[in-house]
């Protein structure tokens, strides 16, 4: 892809809604995956770092960037607000010479949650920001709370009006504070973090989120110059600086892109090498996987951590059971795409949510594919079934969408998803990334 300046949207698909509705996924299943799969870059880290060009007027380079439409809309916002931004292959630079509009429009940042996440830097920079409420998946009311919290907390004056957060700084700008979050929220934490490299005096954030994502932040903040330490703890302590430099980072591998992929070998008895993994990132999924009786084995590490992560499996599964929690409990993003394998396990498993109310809509969709899920309150009883048969069915929400991918890679027959958008949000060209491994897998309009 050749180097220009961000003027339209970018990923290389018709993303507008009419185009988005009538997509759809078919797959045939009953085909074991076998080869490599490449890990793209994390979205949930890269969505906040792009935020964070705002912090400073230097550029930002970011590489490892995937090519999502949720990275598209938040370079669509991030334009409105004059950064200038330029994509070549998987690197992005950002420079935010001049911030121009300190309003993120309803239009906009109401297609995705993680817009928030400009309220901290446009706050900090410019000593206001008018942000439009957060749209996005309907897994759960995830409230803002905790983020105006937090910033309130710093010194900024926040109000909420005609669907706007309307924030102001002091005029001699934000000032350290200690911060106890009620919930390790990652887009809080990193909001308020952003906000306190540039406050005046020292901020200590406690019960702060350790998801990985939130520390390939804080590291980036660290290479522009800001002063943190506790990275990787639930205590960060921040002494703020004047201004930030810009930087070169790379964005982590995407952990539940691997968690997705790995379940896909696993779920068709295949054995599929995933290509740059952070390992530790996904020490409790990989376990909860061996409970399962999949093989989970490193082929080859490097001296930065990320590794090629090959999973094996010739049986069905064994029924387990797994409750999400915050890093580095089991990932709540890697749930629905483990219930698709429980829905194939012998035996019955209890796949408990804790993190978001509603992020059981999948399972009405994996039981019109002969799957046995009895939902009571926040868990569900899967019971094992010797086969998933395909069916139309309907994704709801990124994770949800994927889960229904695995299940059809196993199902006998055809299968087909609709409303697939979602699955842009969060993965960079799936179809090809799984016929590359013998999946029967198109997409059509």
């Amino acid at each position: 892809m050749g180097r220009y300046r961000l003027t339209c949207i970018w990923v290389p698909l018709d993303t507008s809604p009419r185009k988005q509705s009538m997509d759809k996924i078919i797959l045939t299943g009953m085909r074991p995956l076998s080869g490599a799969i490449p890990i793209s870059g994390a979205k949930n880290a890269a969505l906040p770092l792009m935020a964070m060009s705002m912090l400073t007027s230097k550029p930002l380079v970011l590489s490892n960037v995937p090519k999502l439409s949720d990275i598209t809309r938040m370079a669509e916002l991030l334009t409105h607000h004059g950064v200038n931004i330029t994509f070549d292959g998987t690197s992005c630079c950002l420079r935010a010479s001049d911030i121009t509009d300190t309003t993120a429009p309803y239009d906009i940042v109401s297609k995705m949650r993680a817009s928030i996440v400009v309220l901290g830097p446009l706050l900090a920079r410019c000593g206001r920001a008018a942000v439009s409420l957060p749209g996005g998946c309907a897994i759960g009311t995830r409230p803002v709370n905790m983020h105006i919290d937090g910033l309130r907390a710093l010194g900024a004056n926040i109000y909420i009006e005609n669907g706007y957060i309307y924030a102001s700084a002091p005029a001699h700008g934000l000032s350290g504070a200690t911060i106890v979050l009620p919930f390790a929220t990652v887009t809080g934490t990193e909001n308020v973090l952003m906000a306190a490299t540039l406050a005046n005096g020292t901020t200590v954030i406690k019960n702060a989120a350790r998801e990985p994502e939130v520390c390939d932040v804080a590291n980036c903040l660290l290479a522009m110059g800001a002063k943190i330490s506790g990275i990787g703890t639930d205590t960060l302590v921040i002494d703020g600086v004047q201004e930030l430099d810009g930087a070169h980072h790379n964005v982590i591998p995407d952990r539940i892109e691997a968690a997705t992929y790995a379940i896909a070998g696993a779920i068709t008895n295949g054995d599929v090498v995933l290509k740059g993994v952070v390992y530790d990132d996904l020490l409790a999924f990989w376990q909860t996987l061996e409970r399962a009786g999949v093989c989970v084995s490193q082929v080859q590490r490097s001296a930065k951590n990320v590794a090629d992560v090959r999973i094996t499996m010739s049986s069905r599964p064994k029924g387990v059971d797994v409750m999400t929690e915050p890093h580095p409990g089991y990932p709540t993003d890697a749930q629905a795409q483990f219930m698709a394998l429980m829905a194939l396990c012998d035996g019955a498993a209890m796949v408990t949510e804790t993190i978001f109310e509603n992020r059981f809509m999948h399972v009405p969709e994996l039981c019109r594919m002969c799957a046995d899920i009895t939902i009571h309150k926040a868990s569900a009883l899967v019971r094992g079934v010797k086969q998933l048969v395909g069916a139309q069915v309907m994704a709801t929400d990124l994770r949800a969408s994927v889960s229904l991918v695995l299940a059809g890679l196993a199902a006998c027959g055809e299968t087909t998803i609709q409303r697939v958008y979602h699955i842009d949000r969060g993965y960079e060209r799936i179809e090809e990334k799984l016929r590359n491994c013998g999946a029967v897998i198109e997409r059509v309009s």
